[in-house]
């Protein structure tokens, strides 16, 4: 199996709900669950590969508080070398809805500060050779988004393939946003994005029309991949083909983190050689799991591997 790390954002989710309707302003009303957990797009992933028994390396930072702290005993070794910012450790409060949407309120916190050099503190580019990197929070990350062309730069002289999720930004996907996410595109081996975030991007509003020009901006032998939530999952493969998967079917129970999940599932996959097909379906199959049981789970240990045969 080829080598997994991943980049980006790690912060804390504390997880409300339901409610139903929206409270008026000034009052106050009883949910049946909270969950203190780790969350972030990057912090999602690796907790799926944890739970899925794969091998990793994630590279983040922390605040200089109880709930850094907290995240960086989560991690235990593998947060040994994360640097630790003044500011305090970015708080991601959830309040999910009976439909399973959800609501967020998210501080800035430490995440903006998270940049190249600690990176490649964390990361050893020799011992990731040959393989796949996510790459994600990128409108959360602004000092690593930034220099994103220098670790392209790095991952490409260690042929480590870059997997991009940018994740929904701030304020929306204004020109130069777009602008911005091209480019990244180019220089990315595999494209991980939901529906709306592909459609909005490319200007086109079928979701494979949309992809297909997304995916002409990449390089040569590139995956788009489209997460499209209970409909499952479609990509334009290496070849230009387009392949799919469906999702099962599940009552929903928390749709958090769940294309984070699917990354997670994907690239688990790929990474052993799976076809682009079967990996959306191990995609789908852990996200499916994980959106649909409380306590979070994620199969067993070879969960992706089962979905994919």
């Amino acid at each position: 199996m080829k080598p997994l790390a991943v980049i980006g954002n790690v912060n804390i989710d504390l997880i409300l709900g339901p409610a139903a309707p929206w409270p008026k302003a000034g009052t106050e009303i009883i949910v049946d669950h909270d969950e203190l957990r780790v969350g972030g797009q990057a912090g999602n992933s690796a907790l799926a590969w944890e739970g899925l028994g794969v091998e990793y390396e994630i590279s983040a930072n922390v605040g200089n508080d109880q709930f850094g702290r907290w995240l960086s005993e989560a991690f235990g070794v593998r947060s040994s070398k994360w640097p630790v910012r003044p500011e305090g450790t970015t708080l991601s409060v959830g309040i999910t809805h009976p439909d399973g949407e959800r609501t967020f309120f998210t501080t800035r916190g430490h995440l903006p500060r998270f940049n190249l050099d600690d990176v490649l503190m964390v990361l050893d580019g020799d011992r990731l050779a040959g393989g796949y990197a996510l790459l994600c929070g990128a409108f959360l990350t602004e000092d690593l988004a930034r220099d994103y062309d220098t670790l392209f730069d790095w991952a490409g002289k260690h042929r480590i393939t870059v997997a991009l999720d940018t994740g929904w930004p701030l304020d929306g996907w204004t020109e130069a946003n777009c602008h911005a996410t091209r480019g990244w595109l180019s220089r990315c081996g595999v494209a991980l994005m939901n529906e709306v975030e592909t459609t909005t991007l490319a200007g086109v509003d079928d979701p494979v029309e949309a992809a297909r020009a997304l995916h002409a901006l990449m390089p040569e032998g590139a995956v788009f991949v489209v997460k499209r939530g209970p409909d499952g999952a479609i990509a334009i493969d290496a070849d230009g083909n387009l392949v799919s998967a469906a999702a099962p079917r599940v009552t929903v129970v928390d749709t958090i983190g769940a294309g984070d999940v699917f990354n997670a599932g994907f690239l688990a996959a790929l990474a052993r050689g799976v076809p682009p097909a079967a990996c959306l379906s191990a995609g789908t199959a852990v996200a499916s799991r994980a959106i649909s049981t409380l306590p979070r789970n994620y199969g067993p240990a070879n969960a992706s591997e089962e979905a994919v045969q």
